[in-house]
This record gives C-alpha cells, sequence and structure tokens, in this order.
C-alpha cells in the first residue's frame, strides 16, 4: 500500500535528493512525496489532501518553523507521525520536539539509508495507529447493532475454542408486534415509516433496559425480548405494560388523512431456554440468541394477542397472580402444541 509523505524544507536541493535517493520506491508505488516550503504551505497541503500519512519537517524554516508546525499537527490530521530532519540537532531542539509530538530525529546531513529505515518504522506506527482506531469504530458501531449481553460473551476468554457453545439458563421472553404497522406502509412514504418505526422501536427498548432485559432482535415491526436473573418473569410483565401504555399514548404526528393509532399485541413465556450461538461457524455468520420451546411459546402468544393484549399462560399466570392484575381469556390451539393453550391476560 503507497505511504505519502509530506517533505517540509525550504532548501530546494533536498526534493531533488529525496527524488533521487528514493526513485525505486516512487517508481514501485511504495512512496508518494509531496513537497511544501514552510510550515504553512505544509499545513495548507494537509487540509486539501487529508490522506498523507507522515511528515519530514526541518526546523529552521520562513513564516512558519517546524517546531511551531508540530504544534499545530494534531488539529489537522491526529493520526499523523513526523519526523523531524534538521542540522539543529543540540539536544535542546530534539527533546522540544519530541515534548512536542515529533516521533523521531534524523540529523543533517541525512544519511538516506538511517532515513529509510526510519520512514519504515514510522510506517509501521501508522498502520499500528490507524489499525486501532478502525478497531474503536468497528465496536462502537458493533455497540448499535448488538447487545451488551453478545459483547460480554465475546468477550470471554477462550471463546473462539467454543464458539459453537451454548447453555441452558431460565429466563423470560417477550414478543411485542406494533399492531397495523403493515397497513400503515401503504400509506407512508417510506422514509417517513422507517422513521416511525425506529421512533417506536426507540421508545419500546428505553423500557425493556429500565427494567433489565436486553433486545434479541428486531423482526420487522415486532421486538423480541429477554430478562434473565433475579425476578426475570415480574420485570419482563413490567417492561411490557410500560410498553403499552407509552404506546398507546403516544401522539407523534401523522401526515394529514393518515390516521393511526399505535398499539402492541404482546405474549410473555417463561421458563428454560438455550442460550448461544446459532449459526455457521465456517461462514462466520452466528447469531447470539436464544432458543427453545419456551420461546416458541411466547411467539405463538404474541400471535393470537389482540392489540392492546398482553398473554401469558396459565403455568405463568400462577407465578404472579399475586404481583398482577389478570384475567382469563380462552383456549388456544397452538402451532406445534397437542393440547390446547390457556391464556391470561395481564391487566396491570
Amino acid at each position: 500500500m503507497k505511504t505519502k509523505i509530506l517533505v517540509v524544507d525550504d532548501e530546494a536541493d533536498l526534493e531533488l535528493l529525496i527524488k533521487q535517493k528514493f526513485r525505486r520506491k516512487i517508481r514501485e508505488g511504495t512512496y508518494e512525496f509531496r513537497f511544501a516550503h514552510d510550515g504553512q504551505q505544509a499545513l495548507d497541503k494537509l487540509k486539501e489532501q487529508p490522506d498523507i500519512d507522515i511528515v519530514l519537517s526541518d526546523i529552521n524554516m520562513p513564516v512558519m518553523d517546524g517546531l511551531t508546525l508540530l504544534t499545530k499537527l494534531p488539529e489537522v490530521n491526529p493520526t499523523l507521525k513526523t519526523v523531524m530532519v534538521s542540522a539543529y540537532s543540540d539536544m535542546q531542539n530534539i527533546r522540544t520536539a519530541m515534548n512536542r509530538g515529533a516521533f523521531d530525529f534524523v540529523c543533517k546531513p541525512v544519511d538516506f539509508a538511517d532515513l529509510e529505515v526510519t520512514l519504515e518504522k514510522t510506517i509501521a506506527q501508522v498502520k499500528q495507529l490507524r489499525e486501532t482506531i478502525r478497531a474503536i469504530q468497528e465496536n462502537n458501531i458493533l455497540k448499535m447493532y448488538v447487545d451488551e449481553t453478545v459483547i460480554n460473551f465475546m468477550a470471554r476468554p477462550g471463546l473462539e475454542n467454543r464458539l459453537m457453545a451454548s447453555e441452558s439458563i431460565e429466563a423470560t421472553v417477550v414478543f411485542i408486534d406494533i399492531c397495523g404497522f403493515t397497513a400503515l406502509a401503504e400509506k407512508l412514504q417510506a422514509d417517513a415509516l422507517v422513521r416511525l418505526l425506529n421512533l417506536y422501536f426507540d421508545q419500546m427498548v428505553k423500557e425493556i433496559i429500565a427494567q433489565g432485559g436486553y433486545i434479541d432482535k428486531f423482526m420487522g415491526d415486532a421486538v423480541m425480548a429477554v430478562f434473565r436473573g433475579t425476578f426475570h418473569l415480574d420485570r419482563a410483565i413490567d417492561a411490557a405494560l410500560s410498553v403499552r401504555t407509552l404506546l398507546q399514548t403516544n401522539s407523534e404526528p401523522l401526515p394529514d388523512g393518515i390516521t393511526y393509532r399505535p398499539d402492541v399485541a404482546i405474549g410473555i413465556s417463561t421458563g428454560e431456554v438455550v442460550s448461544g450461538n446459532i449459526g455457521s461457524a465456517s461462514l462466520k455468520r452466528l447469531d447470539y440468541t436464544i432458543i427453545g420451546d419456551t420461546v416458541n411459546l411466547g411467539q405463538r402468544l404474541q400471535s393470537v394477542a389482540q392489540p392492546g393484549q398482553i398473554l401469558i399462560t396459565a403455568a405463568t399466570y400462577e407465578q404472579v397472580k399475586e404481583s398482577f392484575q389478570c384475567q382469563p381469556v380462552q383456549e388456544f390451539t397452538l402451532k406445534n402444541k397437542a393440547l390446547p393453550v390457556m391464556t391470561y391476560e395481564v391487566i396491570s
């Protein structure tokens, strides 16, 4: 990969020497040199050409000297590395340069073999710094797409040796569907539809997180949330109640002629689930999620829930009847269930 180097020196002879001594590197496309005759010119070039990797700068120059230039460079490009190339090589100038951020110091007259070694060392540092910055940026982006629970899971020592490992845990899963949103897609422009959906999701997620839950996935206009740990069932129901109230009282304005009152249909199931990475390690496409009958039951309950309903099974009702007001609904024959399932609606 080509390294772009800005040489800052008021001596015209140095430009010629650089081109001669590094002609092979230039011809091979390894190095590309740019030139400036003082610090101010250097700053102007760096603003115009932000892809420059390294600065080679003299100290004694008109308009703006090299030591002053060093103090300005972080504002222009914080990833730049600067090597000072100067005849003013007394300890005071060397220490001042290093304290102001110089990566290295080369004395004049220039030993070009030594300068090449210094350049290669500097290039390696620039590459490492940029890889670190990229990793931080990717990590910040990852946090937008992946729940903190997954990131903590991936950070475990030795994960690469047990990517497909799984564990059985007790958890509560909540499926929340925004009712009538599919029909709204016929009336709203795509960008307005996505903005509105993201607004609803953002409101729902805050309530889920407030109760210690995490988002397993977004599925069209529905959300799958998981609650683990102490009182996970109670916290899941509290979150569901808050989400329902929040969306029912939402007053987000819509374009003229469009009437829509958001509501949710919610299914809650609790019990043992299998937690782990699902997918193909060979293709490096994995999804950290939970699976099992408890998860399937939660989704089935949501599918039969009416707008505004929070449905649980009779078994779940027995666990929470002293904490929440519920009322019986009816028996449903759910997919892949041999026997009808008695359901209850959580009122408050």
